[in-house]
């Protein structure tokens, strides 16, 4: 028989609060010497976690921060199952393969009744792009080299409004990128001036289905058609990817007509995000090519890792099944009635959202009617105070609400922008007005700090600056402080 010690005993007896454990102080670069209880480990962590922002107040995301108890359920009880045991794993494998037939199918990709689709799950868009990327590059360099022509400087065409994947894309894998402007009142890629861009070291063009920016989408139809005019005129083969990332699982359900995906001919891949509007926690993402031939096989590897052939197409290799299992489950339990409804329900909330920003006489609306369920809006008046006041003191709400600038050349436009998810309520959206009413009586009430900003910067180095220019410092000099702030949280 073992006899408990002392401080054994000590340690049972007392509370959590009233061990040791949290008056010491946890180390933050080195492994502790010694264990800790777990109860004492977990409230530790717990506490700390408590000074994170609520999930679901956090209006900057478009991820998805609640599912069904019997989803998260699932999600629980396959946590252990890494993804790239498909040996091992086959009903996970079978559920994924299943998930990318039902997307290509939504996405009206060219398949028999009987066809597998060519794609694969993701940790996120983010690596959904890479590998569309690169299967791009990969066709272009074989069909250049097939010429007998250069194949060693690339270029991609989007609109300055990308998500920040398509920089790394670019930079990582040696394309250069070619952006499209954007200007006041018209925050999407002009398809038109795109087309004029694309030479013949192009290897596609990236359209956004749900600007993060704005919400809106961008003209797929039109870029398509001016695509393959150009094609026809100069014998080239330059396709198209749709970033469907935010709006891959919004357009199906409400705008049925709407020609974006594989009903047009240049279209060859999509990606989609799991996390986002299909309603998954953050974690997953889909890539679909629209033929076998879109993919080129020399990309694909085949692994016999653990008893079996593997083709794998990723750029990380272990990784969790949940994620892929819960995509399943959501597709399985709401059906295409349950998303729409679901979209419906969001677009339905933005509107009410919108509606009350307005009638407050404060705001232009900058985001449209169709698109993304979100509403970006910007001060009629930046005079006195800006956007990012504004977002700062809905902080103390629990509101997270991005304020920021547009990407060149309307940079000197402030927004904030709210996205509706799932679980934003009609009476969320309520409250929400009522705290922006709130916070512009305020800020009404306190002294300008843009006039003091701008004091300083009217005149820098003997020079008199135009009132464009010193809103433009004063912006610059928001975002560095909001940039700051971010930066400085543990």
């Amino acid at each position: 028989m073992v006899l408990a010690t002392n401080s054994d005993s000590e340690e049972h007896l007392h509370s959590t609060f009233a061990s040791r454990y949290v008056r010491a102080v946890v180390p933050r670069f080195t492994m502790p010497n010694n264990s800790m209880p777990k109860d004492a480990a977990y409230q530790v962590i717990s506490d700390e976690l408590m000074l994170d922002g609520n999930p679901r107040l956090n209006l900057a995301s478009f991820v998805t921060t609640w599912m069904e108890p019997e989803c998260d359920k699932l999600i629980h009880e396959s946590v252990n199952k890494n993804y790239v045991d498909m040996d091992e794993y086959p009903v996970t494998t079978e559920l994924q393969n299943r998930c990318v037939n039902m997307i290509a199918n939504l996405f009206h990709a060219p398949m028999g009744e009987e066809e597998a689709a060519i794609g694969c799950g993701t940790v996120g868009s983010s690596e959904a792009i890479m590998l569309a990327g690169l299967a791009f590059k990969r066709k272009w360099q074989q069909r250049r080299r097939a010429q007998g022509l250069p194949s060693d400087n690339p270029n991609i065409v989007t609109g300055a409004n990308v998500q920040v994947c398509w920089e790394k894309f670019a930079r990582y894998f040696e394309v250069e990128l070619k952006e499209v402007k954007l200007s006041e009142g018209y925050y999407v890629m002009d398809p038109a001036k795109a087309v004029e861009m694309v030479d013949e070291n192009t290897i596609c063009v990236a359209a956004i289905l749900g600007s993060t920016l704005t919400g809106e989408f961008e003209d797929v139809k039109l870029l398509n058609d001016l695509l393959a005019e150009k094609n026809s005129e100069t014998g080239w083969d330059v396709a198209i990817h749709v970033d469907a990332a935010s709006g891959g699982f919004i357009a199906p359900f409400l705008y049925p007509d709407l020609e974006w995906d594989f009903r047009l001919p240049w279209v060859k891949s999509i990606n989609v995000s799991g996390h986002k509007y299909g309603l998954v926690y953050a974690g997953v993402g889909w890539i679909v090519w629209r033929t076998k031939d879109d993919l080129p096989e020399d990309l694909v590897f085949h692994i016999n890792y653990l008893g079996a052939d593997q083709p794998t197409f990723t750029l990380n290799f272990s990784k969790g099944s949940s994620q892929i299992i819960a995509q399943y489950y959501q597709f399985i339990r709401l059906g295409f009635e349950g998303y729409k409804n679901i979209m419906e329900n969001c677009m339905d909330n933005a509107r009410r959202l919108r509606e009350g920003i307005e009638m407050t006489g404060k705001f232009d609306i900058v985001s449209k009617d169709i698109g993304v369920p979100l509403v970006a809006f910007s001060l009629k008046d930046s005079s006195k105070h800006t956007v990012f006041e504004i977002a700062e003191s809905l902080r103390k709400f629990g509101w997270i609400i991005p304020a920021y600038t547009m990407p060149a050349d309307a940079q000197h436009i402030a927004v904030l922008r709210v996205v509706i998810r799932e679980d934003f309520s009609r009476g969320l959206a309520d409250r929400l007005i009522t705290h922006i009413i709130q916070v512009l009586k305020e800020i009404d009430g306190l002294p300008s700090r843009v006039a003091h900003l701008a004091a300083a910067a009217a005149v820098s180095g003997g020079e008199v600056k135009t009132a464009k220019m010193s809103l433009e410092d004063i912006t610059k000099y928001w975002k560095r402080l909001v940039e700051h702030k971010r930066n400085i949280v543990c």
